[in-house]
């Protein structure tokens, strides 16, 4: 059982998700023109404040460091002018997105006459509690208000000043353009006491998502009162098939885990088929040292990984369910695509898995029986992201099955309600 929240937190937070509420009621009734001005003003006053945000972000990096923060989570959290130039150009992106409210998902006309219609229309209060990803708190804001939603921002501490210059910049936008600044609000005081009061406000607050750590979505799943929709940890695997191109599968394997590390779409786990592992391994095992990952490798690949000069351990089991979010990766041979799948059945998030194979029947078999979000083939795990889906920036990547799964982006942060017309009907 958690620990009681400090109620002067509990109503600190609830006036703050009442003051959101009024300003959800206005985004509501906004036209696409409008939000999309509204979100281009954003992104000027995001890139005019670059000299505020780096330093704010400066700030957290030098705390952090002296913390003892990981280099993994410190490059999650760092800013420079072209990062802050990108979550600028995000919210441009978002306004150039069809707007998904009063889209119709479905309708028509009953025998007695009735015209009934499910319409898409804004969820009101979004609640984000995520953890030292300053371009969270921008994509967020943008995707709730481009979809009518206002939204309530917990960060982690750890990018607290990073936050506090960007929000700044966004609601002194919002408040220009004459809308409501309280749209986009930063909760930034109140420590753990402040998310678990967003988590339970059922009645002020509609949705929450989570995105963050193991430890932080659980506890949210965990404790909250208020829906959520749960963004999963990702423990990413690419299977080498028995079928593979050789050379395509490790230039998809060395971008899967190399690309970018620190990210949920990473690749944390190779497996590769017994058949072609004499062949695939050495060179495979040399590139991704050459590129400074460490390997967590089953006993029959450390011969492989000697070889190759490669930093190794011998693999403990839970090595190979770990989500590293570094330069570390955990590398097994399997038998079959059977094995594999079973694998991936027992350490897998449900985040998203990779297939490389010339073999069809291969390919059909990985994209039906392995259960995940996001299946790849013959393409990097890295894909896995709502803006090279072409959804523009992405709130989180869902790894549940109801409402929302994989990348959400705008229909996802909207429900739907049916508006029935009739002309004097009784029944």
């Amino acid at each position: 059982m958690s620990a009681a929240v400090d109620p002067r937190v509990v109503a600190a937070v609830t006036e703050l998700a009442e003051r959101a509420r009024v300003a959800s009621r206005r985004l509501a009734l906004l036209t696409r023109a409008e939000k999309d001005g509204a979100l281009a003003g954003m992104a000027d006053a995001v890139e005019a404040a670059t000299p505020q945000v780096l330093a704010g972000n400066a700030d957290d990096l030098e705390r952090g460091r002296a913390a003892g923060m990981p280099e993994g989570l410190q490059d999650r959290l760092r800013l420079d002018e072209a990062r802050v130039a990108a979550v600028a150009q995000a919210l441009r992106d978002v306004a150039a997105l069809p707007d998904p409210v009063g889209e119709v998902v479905r309708g028509g006309t009953l025998a007695n006459g009735l015209q009934i219609r499910q319409v898409r229309v804004p969820m009101g209060v979004i609640g984000m509690i995520y953890e030292a990803r300053p371009n969270v708190t921008v994509d967020a804001a943008g995707l709730c208000l481009k979809s009518g939603n206002a939204v309530l921002l917990r960060g982690g501490s750890a990018a607290a000043s990073s936050n506090r210059a960007l929000v700044t910049a966004m609601r002194d936008s919002l408040a220009g353009q004459g809308l409501p600044e309280d749209a986009i609000t930063l909760v930034d005081e109140g420590g753990r006491d402040a998310a678990r009061a967003l988590m339970t406000a059922r009645g002020h607050v509609d949705l929450v998502i989570p995105r963050g750590g193991a430890d932080l979505i659980s506890t949210v799943v965990r404790e909250s009162t208020v829906p959520v929709i749960e963004t999963g940890v990702g423990v990413c695997h690419v299977y080498v098939d028995r079928a593979a191109d050789l050379d395509k599968a490790a230039r998809i394997a060395l971008n899967s885990k190399t690309h970018r590390p620190s990210v949920c779409n990473a690749a944390e786990s190779l497996l590769v088929h017994r058949d072609v592992a004499a062949d695939f391994l050495p060179k495979m095992l040399t590139d991704l040292a050459a590129a400074g990952v460490r390997l967590h490798v089953a006993p029959e690949v450390a011969g492989y990984a000697e070889a190759a000069g490669a930093a190794y351990d011998l693999a403990q089991d839970a090595d190979f369910g770990t989500e590293w979010l570094a330069l570390e990766l955990s590398v097994a041979v399997v038998d079959s695509i059977d094995a594999a799948m079973d694998r991936i059945r027992r350490y897998g998030s449900g985040h998203t898995e990779a297939i490389v194979t010339e073999d069809r029947g291969a390919a059909r078999r990985f994209t039906a029986e392995v259960d995940a979000a996001a299946v790849m083939v013959n393409a990097s795990t890295r894909f896995t992201d709502g803006g090279e889906f072409g959804f523009g920036a992405e709130i989180g990547i869902s790894t549940q099955k109801l409402h929302a799964r994989g990348p959400m982006a705008l229909p996802e942060l909207t429900t739907t309600k049916w508006i029935v017309e009739g002309d004097g009907h009784v029944r």
